[in-house]
């Protein structure tokens, strides 16, 4: 089993999470995926690209010299977490985590999520 795999597989075992994907934000694409039911996460990675290239554009416009950590969106039931890989092998990569938000902790997913993407191996 890849360290892809794996890491994608520990993002499941997060309070509350219900799915997760590594995703390219070049194409869009999906390069590994685990849970989300009747989510379709191959639809959510190319939506989420967009959200990341419009902040992407957003700060370079503002003249912002720093990167993008995560970024979160709240819904009504439902927390999505987009955690960019910030090491040198995982450039353009981000995690999708997607957390039901009464049974999420959080500062906890956060901590976590970021805790897995400095162990992945791209």
């Amino acid at each position: 089993m890849s360290n892809v795999d794996l890491t994608l597989k520990a993002c499941l075992e997060i309070d509350g999470a219900s799915a997760a994907a590594l995703v390219d934000y070049e194409s869009g694409m999906s390069l590994g995926q685990v849970g989300g039911g009747t989510l379709d996460l191959d639809v959510a990675a190319a939506g989420n690209t967009d959200v990341v290239k419009a902040k992407l554009r957003t700060m370079e416009r503002l003249g912002l010299q720093e990167g993008i950590e995560d970024i979160l969106i709240t819904l009504g039931t439902q927390i999505h977490m987009i955690r960019m890989i910030q090491g040198s092998n995982g450039q353009g990569l981000f995690l999708y985590l997607v957390l039901n938000r009464h049974q999420a902790n959080l500062a906890l997913a956060r901590r976590q999520l970021t805790t897995l993407e400095r162990q992945l191996d791209v």
